[in-house]
């Protein structure tokens, strides 16, 4: 049933040509074959040779080629078969019988013919039908005969089977259709051998594939059915199928889809996020489980409910908005606000809105994803204001990887270190913040030992790095550490330390100073106590009237005691000094006396060195505005400073001249010298330059730190110059010059007069028997009743008792102190007129006021001047009278 079988005969109506051509062909073949077998069978069968080209001709022109063909080839034969006197013989052919015959048979022959023309040209055409049917349908069609092997291929089939239809023809089926099955890839029965075997149509079972001849497979469906003929018998099998590679991964994407919409189902009940299904009107569709934890309403009671069920009021004109967009067709992604939950409580969420369309594209509702972001908010709330709180302090505050590469550094930080950016801070390795000598102290020692134990804490320099100087830190690091306990970075808080690093430097060098300070007084100290305790042996030692003995004792107690005394008075000024409470009266003088005056209190120290001293003063009167007696001590302490660092023999310069509107006083020496890096201390408390034994000089390093003091406090300066050690040193003082105009007179300060020898009334009160008993035998020489008490309670009995004219009490007393004691005699009417002296070792300002408060009419600081007692005590009994 190849459609090759009748391809080369005429399926149409022939052309009149084809006619004619068709006819000449087979009669000229008819005679030419009647010709040469003339000699063979003679006049016998005379028209055997025209039957075969009427056939012929009916069979390939039709009938009008072979009745021309029959009737032609009739005549040609009569005359072939004719004597050679040209005369024709009907008997030849049969005569006239033989001719009806002839013609008989031609017309069965025509007729025949063309029914069966008509036959094979339906059968063409039905051929055709099949062939183009099986040519246009889109599904592969191989046919078999009974034995099973390929009568036929359409082009589908040789697409997949990648045979031909001639390759295939004739091969068995197996071969050109190989079948194995998709999941265990065993072969496949073949389907018509059994639709062969069964004569009944036969399917493929499911997930079938055909591999074709390259080796490529391809998923089919087909089936197979038997070919019968017009008995009904089995002539061979057709076998239809068809590609469904489309069909098999539409399947599997929707059993895809149908997974994930399972999948997502699960997800969608199952999640810890509210999804909630509304449509454009707000109306609750669906409700899920995470929906109902978050929100507190169960499925039944929010679907079909307007979603406003959880937007606060405030919050409702957001959801406009929201419809807004999804209209759009535009995804809503991560937008937080507020929603309300059942109980009423305001949560912080994020809504996620996808738009959901209908077939035609538009949008008809939403899908909501809503998580609860409370947690996060606050937690960003309460980092916001840590963050603020960083931001805001005026520690370093910073955070750095295990590298030690920054990512988090305070605006107080950038500024210490002179960053102007974070960004700055992140490109700077930790390292680069210190100085290059710390760097690996802080890298290979401390950030290690702080990674071991968690935290630390050294004083370190930081370096800015824009000036390059250097800022003292107290650096705090601890180590950072992710949930697992993992160490991630460090952290550090510190403190900028540089002003208390400097105050401890300078607390050392206090501390330094002090210590040398009290070596210095223990040793002023000492020098006195020395010749006291000399001259105090000599006296008991000496031979009765030996006067000269207690002549000269006496003088060197008394200069050792007036020494002692300058000691107490330097050191109640150097703290009037560190406190501010010197106190100048100031009045227009002469400078000329008040130098006169500084250099008599310095003569004996000169004639002790052997020193020369040359004094240059104005020919004219110099006159300034200054407290004579506080003038008169900066001169002699530069005097006395002099002296003191002049090597015996040495020289000293005095000078005074008006310079423009400025006294200028200069006192300059040939002694030792000052080192250049002294200069800037000289004038500080308690330094003295040169220390060493062999230079030991009186003193306690406070006269230099007086002399700059008093000048200052006058409006002037002082100077010191010195080319270095060993080449002696100058100073100079300026002060303002001011007019010899208007002098003040000078009053001369008288103190009262001791008056004649009559006895005063004196309670004197010391705890100390010692200073008591010493006291009472000065004051006895002149003739004074002298009384004693030792405690402040008996001193107010004793002055009830006696009454005296004048009490010279010690503050620190036992039972009753000084002041509680003056303040209980002065309560009664008897004590009103009672001279109450404080005599005490406390000399500062607040102690004066102090006595004043009590009572007290005059405050002496020991050691008392012994004249002065005299006169205080010789006015008592005027003051008694004129109180009386």
């Amino acid at each position: 049933m190849g459609e090759d079988a009748h391809s080369t005969l005429p399926v149409h109506s022939p052309s009149a040509t084809a006619v004619v051509l068709t006819a000449i062909v087979c009669l000229g073949t008819a005679l030419a074959l009647r010709y040469f077998l003339n000699a063979t069978i003679g006049n016998a069968l005379p028209v055997v040779t025209v039957f075969g080209a009427t056939a012929a001709a009916q069979w390939y022109g039709g009938r009008y080629a072979a009745i021309s063909v029959a009737l032609l080839g009739l005549v040609g034969c009569v005359l072939m078969l004719s004597p050679a006197d040209g005369r024709t013989r009907v008997d030849e052919v049969g005569g006239v019988l033989g001719i009806g015959a002839f013609l008989f048979t031609s017309v069965v022959i025509i007729v025949f013919g063309e029914v069966a023309r008509a036959a094979r040209v339906a059968a063409h055409f039905r051929s055709e039908t099949l062939r183009i049917t099986l040519h246009s349908i889109g599904d592969a069609v191989i046919t078999t005969d009974i034995r099973g092997h390929v009568t036929s291929l359409n082009a589908v089939a040789e697409s997949l089977t990648g045979w031909t239809a001639a390759q295939a023809a004739g091969q068995p089926l197996d071969a050109i259709f190989r079948v194995v099955n998709e999941n265990t890839r065993q072969p496949v029965d073949n389907p018509a051998a059994r639709a062969l075997r069964e004569g009944t149509v036969v399917g493929l079972a499911n997930h079938t594939v055909l591999i074709d001849r390259d080796g490529s497979e391809h998923p089919i469906d087909d089936s197979a059915a038997p070919i019968r003929d017009a008995d009904g018998q089995v002539s061979g099998c057709v076998l239809v199928f068809r590609d469904v590679t489309a069909q098999r991964h539409l399947e599997r994407e929707r059993a895809s889809q149908l997974q994930t919409a399972r999948v997502l189902a699960a997800i969608v009940d199952s999640s810890d996020d509210a999804i909630v299904r509304k449509r454009l009107d707000g109306t609750i569709e669906t409700w899920n489980a995470g929906a109902e934890r978050l929100f507190g309403y169960r499925p039944d009671d929010a679907i079909g409910q307007h979603i406003s069920l959880v937007i606060p009021p405030d919050r409702l004109h957001e959801e406009e908005q929201i419809v807004a967009t999804l209209k759009a067709g535009r995804r809503i992604n991560h937008f937080e606000t507020e929603r309300v939950r059942a109980d009423g409580t305001r949560i912080w969420v994020s809504l996620t809105i996808s738009p959901i369309a209908d077939e035609n594209g538009a949008v008809v509702a939403a899908s909501k994803i809503v998580r609860d972001v409370t947690p996060r908010v606050h937690a960003e709330a309460e980092r916001e204001r840590f963050v603020s709180v960083l931001q805001n302090s005026q520690d370093f505050i910073g955070m750095c990887d295990l590298q030690g590469v920054p990512w988090f550094v305070n605006r107080a930080g950038l500024e210490m270190v002179g960053l102007d950016t974070l960004e700055q801070a992140k490109l700077t390795p930790l390292a680069e913040f210190f100085f290059p000598e710390d760097r690996t102290r802080v890298i290979d020692g401390f950030l290690p030992q702080v990674l071991r134990d968690g935290q630390g804490e050294i004083e370190i320099r930081f370096r800015h790095f824009k000036t390059g100087a250097a800022r003292w830190m107290a650096y705090k690091v601890l180590t950072l550490r992710d949930r697992t306990g993992t160490p991630t970075g460090f952290a550090t808080v510190s403190q900028d330390v540089t002003e208390r690093k400097a105050r401890g430097d300078d607390l050392i060098e206090a501390d330094r100073r002090k210590n040398e300070f009290l070596a210095m007084l223990a040793h002023e100290l000492r020098n006195p106590l020395a010749p006291l305790s000399n001259a105090v042996q000599a006296i008991r030692r000496r031979e009765p009237g030996d006067e000269q003995t207690v002549a000269v004792a006496t003088d060197i107690l008394d200069r050792q005691i007036r020494q002692m005394s300058r000691l107490v008075n330097d050191l109640l000024d150097a703290s009037r000094i560190s406190r501010g409470k010197i106190e100048l009266r100031r009045a227009r003088v002469a400078l000329r006396p008040i130098i006169e005056e500084a250099i008599e209190t310095v003569r004996p120290l000169l004639a002790r060195f052997e020193h020369t001293l040359t004094t240059t003063l104005p020919p004219d009167a110099l006159y300034v505005d200054a407290d004579a007696g506080r003038l008169s001590q900066v001169i002699g302490n530069l005097l006395a400073n002099a002296a003191k660092f002049t090597d015996k023999g040495g020289r000293i310069w005095l000078s005074a001249e008006r310079q423009g509107d400025e006294a200028v006083i200069r006192v300059a020496d040939d002694g030792i010298g000052i080192a250049p890096e002294h200069l800037q201390t000289l004038f500080d408390m308690f330094v003295q330059v040169d220390t060493a034994i062999e230079r030991s000089r009186d003193g306690l390093g406070i006269g230099l730190t007086l002399v700059k003091t008093l000048v200052e406090l006058h409006g002037g300066t002082v100077q010191v110059h010195s080319a270095g050690l060993g080449c002696g040193s100058e100073f100079t003082v300026r002060l303002a010059a001011v007019s010899a105009a208007a002098e003040s007179p000078e009053v001369e300060r008288r103190a009262p007069a001791v008056g004649d020898s009559i006895a005063r009334r004196v309670l004197i009160v010391d705890d100390s028997v010692d200073a008591a008993e010493s006291l009472a035998m000065l004051l006895a020489f002149e003739g004074h009743e002298i009384h004693k008490a030792h405690d402040g309670a008996d001193a107010v009995r004793t002055a009830e008792r006696l009454r005296p004219d004048i009490v010279l009490m010690d503050i620190g007393l036992p039972i009753l102190n000084g002041y509680e004691a003056c303040r209980r005699i002065r309560s009664q009417t008897w004590g009103e007129t009672i001279i109450m002296v404080a005599i005490t070792g406390w000399g500062q300002e607040e102690d004066r006021e102090q006595s004043e408060a009590a009572g007290f009419d005059l405050h002496l600081v020991k050691p008392m001047d012994y004249d002065e007692l005299l006169r205080i005590v010789a006015s008592a009994r005027s003051r008694t009278s004129a109180k009386t």
